[in-house]
């Protein structure tokens, strides 16, 4: 088998793919149309839960570097959700999104990935063997091969559309228009931010170190918009600012537009045989609450691991299809809050009633981690092997974070990104003892001893690469169980 995983999109599900199949050992080609990189904000809104998979695996901090904080609290259509319902110590970060690429583009090439830029897919085949990739560059057309093709490139991707993927699909309920601009802080003080008779419109900081920096975004509701490929213009943010608020806006010309009220669309299936679905490819959206960026790169870390599994000739029977199986309803309940988020944000006389009724609801502290959990929650079901409590509260969950003294060091895992190798980890309570020989995985599972259990009642954990809890020992270590889970999810041991 052809060893290269061809990737179509240079965005963020793109790179952060890259990067997973580069440190699972696997060479990727992140095929990206566009000539160079556009200084836009895009998704910009990073999840906690975003954070700790970056944590995971060593890149948190480049992220705060580059990031505006946000304080503990997200938004559901706008009214405010309480974050430190999730236990954790870092919240959400704004990170422009040509700044996440760059990161993300950055750790790729520190791994391995070629990233061509210009680089138009146009056509593809498939075979039992692996995929053809014939793409459009400037110097001509050219045809690239790999095992696996999987379509990162967004809203109108080229991979679902010559793939021959299907879609549920839902009609658009509003309209609004994106302009990243430089503002200064005197000329935003005029902006009437808000919710408007006639629509919204919001400033947001992109920039730490230039707060003249800012998003201005529109939400109208009985606008018509333009065409779809219609460029969008300076005089067309200004009426629709001027449509919602009543007031002009001045600012110079923008640095990124964009148009947004597409069709929310959802794919029946993730992979087509050697095809494959990530990000707003799958499950485009209108934005809301950074639902978009989040699950984009929660499908790329669920699906690397197990691509690479696939192509480096270990991954037990049904690994790579659990990519689907998994993902397919989060991507489903992504589209689903977006839509439901529609209606709360609705001018205020058509809006007030349920407005007023959620606001009620959410300071009620379960309704408030109840929505904190559906916008930011990652957990998949664990049924096989049937667990021994199928109820335990880090069964599916990701990894808690680890104190830095409650690991040994001896071991080599570093509490802070401890799986930055890309490899599973068993976590044994070193009373224990030695667990069974599992050197047979070594390549794709390492052994840490813990001085303190994440959790009171835990005495074993199998964590998978990606950093979600398949295996929870409460009792007498049990062998037999544990290895059965280490073949179920690391497949046979290497000969």
């Amino acid at each position: 088998m052809n060893a290269t995983v061809l990737i179509a999109g240079g965005g963020p599900t793109g790179l952060m793919l890259a990067c997973e199949l580069e440190l699972a050992g696997v060479h990727a080609v992140v095929l990206e149309a566009r000539p160079h990189r556009e200084r836009a904000s895009g998704g910009m809104l990073l999840h906690a839960r975003s954070i700790d998979a970056l944590r995971r695996r060593g890149l948190a901090d480049r992220f705060r570097t580059a990031a505006t904080p946000v304080w503990p609290r997200t938004h559901f259509a706008f009214l405010w959700l309480d974050l430190t319902e999730l236990g954790t110590d870092h919240y959400d970060l704004i990170v422009p999104q040509w700044r996440t690429e760059e990161l993300l583009e950055e750790r790729a090439r520190e791994l391995g990935a070629e990233v061509l830029t210009g680089h138009r897919l146009t056509g593809l085949r498939q075979d039992a063997d692996g995929v053809e990739a014939t793409v459009a560059t400037a110097a001509g057309s050219r045809v690239l091969s790999g095992a696996y093709l999987v379509g990162c490139d967004g809203p109108h991707s080229a991979v679902a559309d010559l793939g021959g993927f299907a879609f549920r699909e839902l009609a658009p309920s509003y309209y609004g228009v994106i302009a990243d601009v430089a503002v200064s802080g005197d000329a935003q003080q005029h902006f009437r931010a808000g919710v408007h008779p006639r629509g919204q419109f919001g400033v947001l900081p992109m920039n730490p170190a230039d707060p003249s920096e800012v998003r201005l975004m529109t939400v109208e509701f009985d606008q018509e918009p333009p065409a779809a490929d219609t460029p969008v213009t300076v005089a067309e943010v200004r009426a629709a600012i001027r449509r919602i608020t009543g007031a002009d806006a001045e600012f110079a010309e923008p640095r990124w537009t964009t148009r947004y009220g597409s069709p929310t669309r959802l794919a029946e299936d993730y992979r087509n045989g050697r095809l494959l679905l990530a990000g707003d490819a799958a499950h485009p959206h209108p934005p809301s609450s950074g639902n978009g960026l989040n699950t984009a790169l929660h499908d790329a870390v669920n699906l690397g691991w197990k691509l690479a599994a696939t192509v480096n000739g270990w991954a037990p029977p049904g690994l790579l299809d659990s990519y689907h199986r998994e993902r397919h309803p989060v991507g489903r309940r992504a589209c689903l809050r977006a839509l439901a988020q529609v209606p709360l944000q609705y001018p205020p006389e058509r809006a007030e009633p349920l407005r007023e009724l959620f606001t009620e609801l959410i300071a009620v502290p379960e309704v408030n981690r109840i929505l904190v959990q559906a916008v930011t929650e990652v957990r998949y079901p664990v049924t096989d092997p049937a667990p021994a409590d199928p109820d335990h509260p880090l069964l599916g969950a990701v990894l808690p974070d680890l104190e830095p003294a409650g690991l040994l060091a001896e071991d080599g895992v570093d509490a802070a990104a401890p799986l930055a190798d890309g490899r599973g980890l068993l976590l044994v309570l070193d009373e224990d003892g030695a667990p069974p020989d599992l050197s047979g995985w070594s390549d794709r599972l390492r052994v840490a001893r813990a001085a303190k259990a994440p959790a009171p009642d835990v005495r074993r954990l199998l964590v998978r690469p990606d950093g979600h809890v398949v295996l929870v020992d409460t009792g007498a270590p049990d062998p037999g169980r544990l290895l059965a889970a280490v073949a179920h999810w690391f497949g046979d041991p290497a000969r």
